[in-house]
């Protein structure tokens, strides 16, 4: 047995051991974090799959010697565990042996953009983290993050890509859904207990490690465009409240999370930032993440910032290398090691790295740093003593009746009652729209028409501007309010017949004539349809708060600085509104 084999000396030696056996190609692949996918069987994925190409599985954990894994694949429990294994043993063959470090982006809640989420395979099914917002209540968040756990961990996913520690200040930022929110306080705390959830007490082989993003807090961007896309590139500032987005990080750095990404945007007119993205900004990442914060875990950028991506209908989306979009890869690579970066995420190009540590560009004890960061975290996690899941045990966990039960709780408690009242009496006849009838016939006697009902419950997402393109017609970007005639059609069907309308609110929504108009306002953060109709039919309750707020006008919008929490002028509902005023149920 090798000291690096052996379990019960301490990390550091461990990892000073294992480093000092590694040739420099098997550092630098460890310096990689690469997306991969999964076939629904549990095969390995060798060809670019889906709408944006990911890594060859054997490819890069034979020849590269990758070992950071990103599963970008809804697959079940049981194939996915099975592969998950499959991978492992290909790489306990390898010269030394190092396992890999499986990780993901949420899979637990409604949205499904393949850039920023993934379809649940089958896992429990509960709200966005901006419900979680809505409640305000850690202890929930961190019951929740203990079922990611248990779920993830299962099937072998040891490090999440989560939780979102960003402040949704900008109304039409795209991402907001994946946020808690607005409010500074409730952001900070709950965020915290995320990571108290995913991880336990310590970092240890029943944690999965969180990886806490996007520092330093992603949420300003100008005018609402998403950093993904050149056209919001630029994160400002107005209100000058760049510390206040950087301070919500801090009780989940003090709550241990193992690692951290830094986001695409590029400050703008801040005092001592370079105007750079911020994961190519030493004083941001060697300053004041790790020299202010203290913070000496992985530092993972976020995906794509190398290379430049070839799109299935020939286009080419460019590498988010915002203002060093002149460096080639070389000189991104050298960029963003020099600021603190351990690991780039969405590549798989360690030749690269090899060629400047050949060259003399990149001295082999600065891979050491990174590498063994990594290392460091496998160690934790009990990897390398055992890094198989069994598969019996993960069918029998993901999904479980009760984290299900759980998650649909949640969904109910989360939506907010933004106006009116509730319950609909039961025995009405009700027509539906955005609802499954089948669902809402378990509840009253459902009609065709308007003029047949006594009441109608219409579901709607929060408007936005479709993009005709992918990758960006993934993300529900620009006006927040009704294009008209869906406006006239509302209006005109809340005319007619009493109208419950709930919204999907994945960001901000402009919707002054629902709540003039509808009998009742109801906003939702991810919830089945049998979770809004308990609600609308009083078979429970909804407890939220808004965690954002709601303007007035897209005039109030734009007038709005994007890095201030709520404060649009005379908004419809505020940060925190609750007004809505329910009945016993039956009355």
């Amino acid at each position: 047995m090798f000291p690096y084999q052996d379990p019960a000396r301490p990390v550091g030696d461990r990892v000073r051991d294992l480093l000092g056996r590694m040739t420099v190609p098997e550092k630098a692949g460890l310096l990689f974090h690469a997306p991969v996918a999964v076939r629904p069987d549990g095969g390995f994925v060798e060809d670019p799959a889906g709408p944006l190409p990911t890594a060859p599985t054997t490819e890069v954990l034979r020849d590269k010697n990758l070992r950071c894994l990103s599963l970008m694949a809804p697959v079940s429990a049981g194939p996915l565990s099975r592969w998950h294994n499959e991978i492992q043993r290909l790489a306990a063959h390898s010269r030394l042996g190092i396992p890999v470090l499986v990780s993901s982006d949420p899979r637990h809640s409604a949205n499904d953009n393949p850039l920023t989420s993934v379809a649940s395979g089958g896992c429990s099914r509960w709200p966005e983290p901006l419900g979680f917002g809505a409640l305000a209540d850690e202890h929930a968040v961190r019951a929740f993050a203990e079922t990611v756990r248990a779920e993830y961990a299962a099937v072998g996913i040891r490090l999440a890509l989560h939780p979102m520690a960003d402040l949704a200040t900008e109304p039409r930022w795209c991402r907001t859904s994946g946020t808690f929110g607005a409010d500074p306080d409730v952001v900070a705390r709950l965020a915290a207990a995320y990571v108290e959830g995913l991880q336990g007490n310590e970092l240890g082989p029943d944690s999965v490690a969180a990886m806490v993003k996007h520092w330093p807090g992603a949420g300003p961007q100008a005018g609402g465009e998403d950093a993904h896309f050149a056209s919001g590139k630029d994160q400002v500032y107005p209100d000058g409240r760049y510390d206040e987005h950087r301070a919500v990080f801090r009780p989940a750095l003090a709550a241990g999370a193992a690692a951290v990404m830094p986001y695409y945007g590029r400050p703008v007119d801040v005092p001592g930032l370079a105007g750079v993205g911020f994961a190519f900004d030493r004083e941001v990442i060697a300053g004041q993440l790790r020299r202010d914060e203290g913070f000496d875990g992985l530092v993972c950028t976020d995906f794509g910032l190398l290379t430049d991506v070839t799109l299935p209908d020939g286009s080419v989306w460019p590498a988010r290398a915002w203002g060093a979009e002149d460096l080639d890869v070389a000189g991104r690579v050298l960029r963003l090691l020099d600021a603190g970066v351990d690991q780039f995420g969405g590549e798989w190009c360690p030749d690269v790295l090899v060629g400047l540590v050949e060259a003399g560009s990149v001295p082999e004890t600065r891979l050491d740093e990174s590498a063994g960061r990594v290392l460091a975290l496998m160690f934790r996690l009990g990897l390398f003593e055992n890094p198989y899941v069994d598969e019996t045990h993960a069918v029998a966990t993901v999904g479980r009746p009760d984290f299900t039960a759980a998650g649909a709780d949640a969904q109910r408690r989360s939506m907010v009652l933004l106006s009116g009242s509730l319950p609909l009496h039961r025995g009405i006849r009700l027509y539906v729209e955005g609802i499954d009838p089948a669902v809402a016939a378990r509840y009253t006697s459902i009609v065709d028409s308007p003029a047949e009902a006594d009441a109608a419950v219409v579901r709607i997402d929060a408007p936005y501007e479709p993009r005709p393109r992918l990758p960006e017609a993934f993300f529900h970007q620009g006006r927040l309010d009704l294009p008209r005639e869906a406006s006239d059609r509302l209006r005109a069907l809340m005319t007619t017949v009493p109208t419950v309308v709930d919204v999907f609110l994945d960001r901000a929504a402009v919707v002054p004539e629902l709540a003039e108009h509808a009998a009742a306002l109801l906003a939702d953060f991810g919830a089945a349809d049998d979770a809004v109709l308990d609600v609308v039919f009083g078979h429970a309750k909804a407890e939220g708060r808004l965690p954002i707020e709601l303007p007035s006008s897209m005039a109030a919008v734009e007038a709005h600085p994007e890095d201030r929490p709520g404060g649009t002028a005379d908004p419809l509902f505020p940060l925190g509104h609750v007004s809505g005023s329910v009945r016993p149920a039956g009355t």
